[in-house]
């Protein structure tokens, strides 16, 4: 603290705030404690910025995030990002932003990797009858706790069904979803400007942090710098992706997951859980790349690993490619895709907070980003909750059949398909969550031990 004290005062040489080596330190502690979604992530950044080092104040750190908010992709990431920058200036926000999902990344590889190599066995079967049911309360959760904060007008419950509606009974797309949803915020912002009241903070107690709430960088917004880190952040975003195209052609597994998940990071408003509905869709219904069921064993996973939950994109890579892998061996072919994804999926994080960070006092003022990102927020509830039926559907039956009337296009469960099993883990994975209030690690790992004796016990029997 002595060390860090001492720089409080004055600003170093090179720009930095505090020494970069005590920020490595500190982005990688807090990368090692990442679970829990970005609600606990963000938790994980505030106590230990906010309120223990007092690098940045409350109010500049909630500024931060709710820049992070309007843009898509994991917003605590992005905050990370955006907070090390603060510090550190370009060289502190990618290692805080690369630090943020490094061990995850490295996590689900093997995870995925024991997956795929033993994913018959009787232990593995087993763990993910238990954590599939508990990933179907998980995300119920995750309804009622967005909704809680999102929805607190009339006008934005209708606006959160509609969606739900949307995607459930008629199949639209989801970014059909979401550009419709800031439209209909704008609008209603105009009409109702109630929707647009905001909770208000207080600050956290203690010393006078190291980056004051009205505290801005220096670094001024220009073309010039504009251009250069346009340039260079998509160049580094594709350059891969043509590669991948060159080598392998373009019709490989590389280059449609790289494009895929590509267009899918430019779209990933309201967090993982909003984004994999649409991805489900897409890597079940349209690639092949995995089956229904697999893609809520991946979220499992990812639920298990630090980092963002959109990491579960690397498992789908993963198996796609392990499936597809043209002409290489498809280990080879899945780490290969696994990295790939993971690059198109965090690379434009980087890009929207290095680009946008400067105007972001702008932006905070801005009362047209505001209430488009209300449409926004009120519809990833329906969203989140569409993905909640899309998940009980494939993992609480056995079978699901595609109905088609008109413009209505609904799966509906072949009721004696039931699954007895699922049903039991997860009405005790609901009680924990909503009744006792257990975290997220403590119900998937009783449900990963029930899931396994119960496979153990039908196996026996």
């Amino acid at each position: 603290m002595a060390e860090e004290t001492s720089n409080r005062r004055s600003i170093a040489r090179d720009g930095d705030l505090i020494p970069l080596r005590v920020a490595t330190r500190t982005w990688f502690a807090i990368s090692l404690q990442t679970f829990g979604g970005p609600a606990g992530q963000i938790a994980v950044m505030q106590h230990k910025l906010v309120d223990e080092k007092r690098w940045i104040g409350q109010q500049r750190f909630l500024h931060a995030l709710n820049y992070c908010m309007l843009l898509p992709g994991p917003e605590a990431q992005q905050l990370a990002i955006y907070i090390g920058w603060l510090l550190n200036g370009y060289a502190g926000g990618l290692i805080a932003g690369i630090l943020f999902v490094l061990p995850g990344v490295v996590a689900l590889l093997a995870l995925s990797a024991l997956y795929v190599g033993a994913g018959s066995t009787t232990l593995v079967t087993g763990l993910f009858a238990g954590l599939a049911p508990a990933v179907i309360a998980i995300v119920v959760h995750a309804v009622q706790r967005v909704g809680k904060k999102a929805l607190h007008h009339p006008a934005l419950v209708a606006l959160a069904v509609a969606s739900f509606l949307a995607l459930t009974v008629f199949k639209v797309p989801f970014p059909v979803v979401i550009a419709v949803a800031a439209a209909l915020g704008w609008l209603l912002s105009r009409r109702i400007p109630a929707i647009l009241t905001a909770p208000s903070h207080r600050s956290a107690d203690g010393p006078a942090p190291l980056i004051s709430d009205d505290a801005l960088h220096h670094e001024a917004p220009s073309l010039g710098r504009n251009g250069k880190i346009l340039a260079l952040g998509l160049v580094l975003w594709f350059a891969p992706v043509v590669l991948a195209a060159i080598v392998f052609s373009r019709n490989s597994v590389f280059v449609d997951q790289s494009l895929f998940f590509s267009g899918a990071a430019v779209v990933t408003f309201g967090g993982a859980y909003a984004v994999l509905s649409y991805v489900a869709h897409q890597a079940v219904n349209v690639f092949g790349w995995l089956k229904a069921g697999e893609m809520v064993r991946g979220l499992a996973l990812a639920e298990t690993t630090p980092g963002p939950l959109i990491m579960v994109v690397q498992f789908v890579a993963f198996v796609g490619a392990y499936r597809n892998p043209g002409s290489l061996d498809p280990w080879v072919a899945a780490v290969l895709a696994s990295f790939l994804v993971t690059w198109v999926t965090f690379v434009p994080c980087f890009l929207f907070i290095f680009l946008g960070a400067p105007y972001v006092e702008r932006l905070r003022s801005n009362h047209h980003l505001s209430a488009a990102l209300t449409g926004i927020t009120a519809a990833v509830v329906g969203v989140i909750a569409n993905l909640a039926v899309f998940f009980a559907l494939h993992n609480l039956f056995d079978q699901v059949v595609a109905h088609r009337w008109g413009p209505v296009h609904l799966d509906l469960p072949v009721l004696a398909s039931w699954n007895p099993t699922a049903w039991a883990i997860t009405a005790i994975a609901m009680v924990l969550i909503f009744r006792i209030g257990w975290s997220t690690m403590r119900v998937l790992g009783v449900c990963a031990v029930l899931g396994l004796v119960a496979t153990l016990v039908s196996r026996l029997l």
